[in-house]
């Protein structure tokens, strides 16, 4: 995303600032001769660093800094102060740095330092002739299947790391991985460049050489062999991660095999959408979760007549509480949409969705939202261990050796049972843990899940395990934009969900992760 257009304000600090000038916090917003920047003391020294993530040009001077890493208010990101490097998703592109000198209590910014990865291990795709492999020796081919924020994440790791190996990506999909919280959202509603969506473009793929193969179907999985069976031919490989996903709820009722019935879940059904909803007038939506009332309000925007059908009274209830939910029913019928709670449809007959209570309701486009199944075909034929997801250890390894599984389809352990999770950053941060772990690491995953929804004026960010709560504690109003919700189970934290308060949720994020 392009970074934020006002001129940057606060001191230059090519021209140098007084040491006695950085707050007690410790960070200073200013810019290097016009570039934005931050000046930061860390433990170990102070540091100068570009001041917007990455990601979507969020100010990281509103953000979270624990020891030499910086977290994103808005989508929490994370980078490392030391080196700029983009150490959690959703950003990927390292921060600019400058050198630091100090002289006579002032502080100045020097020459810019050139990115270069991380000091660590580096991985070599075969030994030297003579040499003997270490026994966590990486595997010297790598295969991800599946093309969203799972696999994109865990390749461009891989590359990060220093691994030299082959890096092949299959992807069914005919585009490359998107940015897929965006479809739902500004693309849907139009307001989103086309060029905001792709991750990368194709030849940033080539650039680090990652085989990424689109429009390619995985018929099968030999794992003994280690062979994958698919349309584009059969793929050898050491190690392999599975990141099929997740896929749509299809809905067996009749009339709901016509064309005008749609689900939201690649960049090809969203362009499906845009098509259709040209030539429209009235849309109607199948569920109240977040996709489907995010794209309620996009096509609002477009000026679309609007409704929803779900069976749920309050929308979201389940996850967000009654009263977070009733602000949210209460926004879309401001906006005009016309909500059908405790209703189900029961057919589309004649360009009308009959529901059960006798209401037909006018919809020459109707988008189902009844939720996702994971993508477990492959694993189960495989042999994988399955349930409800594709079941792996701490470390994302499967039931298989050398076989990993990360994203929407992973079920992984959690506080004593296990979880599966299905938001598009801790997919991202399942991928490169995977990645981690494949070329030899043995670290356990159970990062504290993030995501965030955008319905009208209301940016509404969670952090944690939303299941399972048993009291919500709400500070603030709702109505006002301006609110944090705590949720507990047994009067302890597992999640916390809040709107105009950035740094408190990235704060009650730590003490999640502390656990």
């Amino acid at each position: 995303m392009s970074q934020p257009d006002a001129p940057p304000s606060g001191p230059d600090f090519r021209q140098g600032v007084a040491l006695a000038e950085l707050p007690a916090h410790g960070v200073l917003a200013g810019h290097v001769a016009g570039e934005a920047a931050l000046l930061v003391r860390t433990a170990d020294g102070l540091r100068i660093v570009g001041a917007h993530c990455t990601h979507y040009g969020a100010p990281l001077a509103e953000g979270r800094v624990e020891g030499d890493q910086v977290h994103c208010p808005w989508h929490h990101a994370c980078f490392d102060l030391r080196t700029g490097a983009a150490t959690g998703a959703p950003a990927f592109a390292p921060l600019p740095i400058w050198r630091v000198e100090v002289v006579h209590d002032t502080i100045y910014a020097r020459d810019p330092v050139p990115f270069s990865p991380p000091a660590g291990r580096r991985w070599r795709a075969a030994p030297d002739e003579g040499q003997v492999r270490a026994p966590h020796a990486s595997p010297r081919r790598i295969l991800i299947i599946g093309g969203g924020a799972a696999g994109y994440a865990a390749a461009r790791r891989l590359r990060d790391c220093g691994f030299d190996g082959a890096v092949t990506m299959l992807s069914a999909d005919a585009d490359p991985p998107c940015d897929r919280p965006n479809l739902s959202k500004d693309f849907l509603a139009g307001t989103a460049p086309a060029e905001w969506i792709p991750l990368q473009d194709a030849q940033a793929y080539r650039d680090q050489d990652i085989d990424l193969r689109l429009g390619c179907d995985v018929a099968a999985i030999d794992p003994a062999a280690r062979i994958a069976h698919a349309s584009q031919g059969e793929f050898a490989y050491d190690a392999l991660l599975l990141a099929t996903g997740a896929e749509p709820r299809r809905l067996a009722l009749p009339g709901f095999d016509a064309g005008q019935v749609q689900v939201l879940r690649s960049l090809a059904d969203a362009r499906a959408i845009v098509e259709v909803a040209a030539e429209a007038r009235h849309v109607a939506f199948v569920g109240a979760g977040f996709i489907g009332l995010e794209a309620a309000a996009a096509l609002r925007a477009r000026g679309l007549d609007v409704s929803v059908v779900a069976p749920e009274v309050i929308p979201l209830e389940r996850v967000l509480g009654a009263q977070l939910g009733a602000h949210l029913a209460a926004l879309h019928r401001a906006h005009g949409v016309a909500l059908h709670l405790g209703r189900k449809p029961t057919r589309l007959e004649d360009g009308r969705l009959h529901l059960d209570d006798g209401t037909r309701l006018a919809a020459e486009v109707i988008i189902v939202g009844a939720g996702v199944v994971p993508r477990t075909r492959l694993a189960v034929a495989a042999g994988m261990h399955v349930e409800d997801g594709v079941m792996v250890d701490a470390r994302l390894e499967t039931s298989l050796p050398g076989h990993y599984a990360a994203g929407d389809v992973a079920r992984y352990p959690h506080a004593g049972g296990s979880a599966r999770v299905e938001h598009w950053v801790h997919a991202q941060r399942m991928g490169q843990r995977a990645a981690d772990n494949m070329l030899g690491d043995q670290r356990a995953f159970d990062d504290v899940p993030f995501f965030w929804t955008q319905q009208y004026d209301l940016a509404l960010r969670a952090s944690g395990h939303l299941s399972g709560w048993d009291e919500v504690r709400m500070e603030g109003d709702p109505a006002s934009g301006d609110f944090i919700a705590r949720y507990a189970r047994g009067g302890r934290l597992v999640a916390a969900a809040a709107a105009g308060r950035d740094r408190e949720l990235l704060d009650l994020e730590a003490v999640l992760a502390a656990g």
